[in-house]
């Protein structure tokens, strides 16, 4: 399969948005065009729709070791950390707060104060990695859940979840992670984290569907109320077509996983042997990191005109966390790594995935070389 693309656009921003596998939505909206009924109805058209929900459901079970009634079909991947951390809250009427990674994507931390959680932030090292020893100390003074997510948006780098599974299990408290970046990126622990969320769009999938897995099957928990979708913890009818798309795509990911990491690993060294000849710093060099993703610092201060001029090229990479990137603001993940507010204004990040190629790779660093000459 290729990238669809009405233009000439080289993509290099697969961990805000992976483009969809269009051959398969387009199978997809062809058997919702023939099927289009309502899950929740009660004719044996609907109940053969609900029935792919279903098996979607046990699909996820089996590659996950889950329990089926833990999983949790939503919209979006802030919703889904919304319905993880509101099952925690329902689960710990009292809890008072929650001990936290600094690299969380900023609708956890929202979850977090909308429910009425204190954040109490892991201190991290200038590696990206979170300090285990202050972890366990946080686990000794204020015994909390923890959340970590296992791979991060910005940097990349992979979180040690057995350690912390390991902590977690010596304090009896819970371990949940958001894996929006990890799945079918990387091959998951899935069995390290009592809960867990991920999403369509990153895998490309298509826009329009997540999944939460609940730490516990709670019959008293409802996200919405007014309908027994969801095994009535979300009310609201299902979206059928992009739960199709989600299990047919994560099926072709992960088939592919190995290959595909492999070929990516290889122009995440290209990328990056070139990019320190230029000047830039590759951040987190050395750590465990997802093979298609490099942050880095450039060696110039006018970062806009250098995004423009990639963009006028039909290139396209990112600041960072694609919530935040509009803003322009100072990566919070690379302040609480160490980094000068200065240093973490001029970081970038690029993301390959499946259907970069190596002349994409080649090109983009081509332009990266001119442009970086002409603005230093």
């Amino acid at each position: 399969m290729k990238f669809h693309s009405t233009n000439e656009i080289k993509y290099f921003d697969y961990n805000s948005t992976h483009p969809p596998y269009h051959e398969i939505l387009e199978s997809c909206l062809e058997e919702y065009f023939d099927s289009f009924y309502n899950p929740s109805g009660i004719t044996r058209f609907s109940l053969k729709n609900q029935g792919k929900i279903e098996q979607t459901r046990k699909y996820l079970s089996q590659i996950t070791g889950g329990k089926e009634k833990q999983f949790v079909f939503s919209s979006t991947g802030t919703e889904a950390n919304y319905a993880l951390i509101q099952s925690l809250r329902v689960m710990q009427p009292t809890l008072a707060s929650v001990i936290v990674s600094p690299f969380e994507h900023s609708s956890m931390y929202a979850a977090l104060g909308s429910y009425g959680f204190e954040p109490i932030l892991i201190q991290t090292h200038r590696s990206g990695v979170i300090d285990l020893n202050h972890l366990k100390t946080l686990l000794q003074t204020h015994p909390s859940p923890v959340i970590c997510l296992y791979a991060g948006n910005e940097t990349g780098v992979i979180q040690p979840a057995e350690e912390i599974r390991s902590l977690t299990k010596q304090y009896g408290q819970l371990f949940l992670s958001d894996l929006m970046q990890a799945f079918c990126k990387i091959p998951v622990p899935f069995h390290l984290f009592d809960g867990y969320t991920f999403s369509g769009h990153k895998i490309g999938a298509g826009m329009g569907i997540a999944v939460t897995y609940f730490p516990e099957e709670n019959k008293e928990f409802r996200l919405f109320g007014g309908g027994n979708q969801e095994n009535e913890h979300r009310a609201g009818t299902e979206n059928t077509f992009a739960i199709s798309c989600f299990q047919k795509v994560t099926e072709i990911q992960l088939a592919n996983l190995e290959e595909k990491n492999v070929r990516l690993q290889t122009f995440q060294t290209l990328l990056e042997s070139n990019l320190e000849s230029f000047g830039c710093e590759i951040i987190a060099k050395e750590e465990r990191r997802l093979p298609n993703t490099t942050f880095l610092i450039l060696p110039i201060q006018t970062v806009d005109f250098f995004l423009l001029g990639l963009e006028e090229k039909g290139m396209i990479v990112s600041t960072g966390s694609s919530c935040k990137s509009r803003a322009r603001e100072a990566s919070k993940s690379l302040l609480h790594m160490g980094y000068s507010e200065e240093e973490a204004l001029r970081a970038i990040r690029i993301s390959t995935g499946s259907f970069t190629k190596l002349e994409d790779v080649n090109l983009l660093i081509d332009q990266m070389n001119q442009l970086i000459q002409k603005l230093i």
